[in-house]
């Protein structure tokens, strides 16, 4: 009798960029890729790619907001406290997280806001200063993400299609989610980019959003904050991701056709694809 052997766990492939965009002078976007296990973290590059046998992965995108400095720095406590708390948390990844990933990134969202809120009670110039974050952890399987603000998650399964499985912390989202208007409306709304929650920003409390994406092979992730949205409609979105033009990352190609549509945000991008296990 012929004993069937398991598949070889999922491999990812990944690559990031961020600009600054045409009119502003600092950018206060900030990126993460992150490969982490109980022992160790480590910091991946803008490309690569690796096996998910041994290791999970986090990748994020983080959008500051403040006078002066102070959203750039906001945006790169919220990628950099990541690294700090979620290895603790590997275990618990190791043995399934279908109870309790919702609180271990509640959690984490939790702490970043305490520190921002720290850090603009402390000092005059980080007063107000806040930031999105969209957060997706990989364990093989499975896509675990935590969500607050208008940065986006973007799903694209293998078959087609592009699904935003994050909500827009804004009025003009709200309205899109529920059907009141389409995203041409969602826009031009007047509101779109005031944000009903974010980390920091004087918010006592916050309530992220989280959820769980089920992963196969071929499968795509984009991670982008809203200055990429503000470039480029979702089909068009779908498209780049989709083309094959594997000389140039995707995260790049989708970076410059934004800012060369519009440029008047910074913009970032985060790409990770599910591939068949080697």
């Amino acid at each position: 009798m012929t004993v069937p052997t398991a598949p070889p766990p999922p491999r990812l492939r990944w690559s990031g960029l961020t600009h600054v965009g045409t009119v502003r002078t600092n950018n206060e976007d900030a990126f993460l890729a992150l490969r982490f296990d109980r022992h160790e973290v480590s910091y991946l590059g803008k490309t690569g790619e690796a096996s998910g046998s041994a290791a999970d992965f986090v990748f994020a995108v983080s959008d500051g907001m403040g006078g002066a400095k102070a959203g750039e720095f906001a945006s790169r406590i919220a990628v950099e406290k990541i690294t700090q708390l979620l290895p603790r948390s590997f275990q618990a990844a190791a043995h399934g997280l279908s109870t309790g990933f919702g609180d271990i990134l509640a959690e984490l969202f939790s702490a970043i806001n305490h520190d921002l809120l720290k850090l603009g009670y402390s000092y005059e110039e980080c007063a107000g200063m806040g930031a999105t974050l969209s957060l997706g952890w990989f364990t093989p399987g499975w896509m675990y993400f935590g969500h607050l603000g208008d940065s986006r998650v973007y799903y694209l399964p293998r078959d087609g299609g592009i699904t935003q499985v994050t909500h827009d912390h804004t009025h003009a989202g709200w309205l899109r989610r529920t059907g009141q208007i389409g995203e041409r409306e969602a826009r031009l709304h007047p509101f779109r980019n005031t944000l009903h929650q974010v980390l920091g920003a004087g918010q006592q409390s916050v309530e992220p959003q989280v959820g769980a994406v089920g992963c196969l092979p071929g499968d795509r992730f984009l991670f982008c904050s809203d200055g990429l949205v503000d470039g480029l409609w979702d089909r068009r979105i779908e498209e780049i991701v989709r083309e094959s033009a594997a000389e140039i990352p995707v995260a790049q190609r989708l970076v410059e056709a934004a800012v060369e549509n519009s440029g008047r945000d910074n913009t970032t991008a985060v790409v990770v694809e599910i591939l068949p296990g080697a």
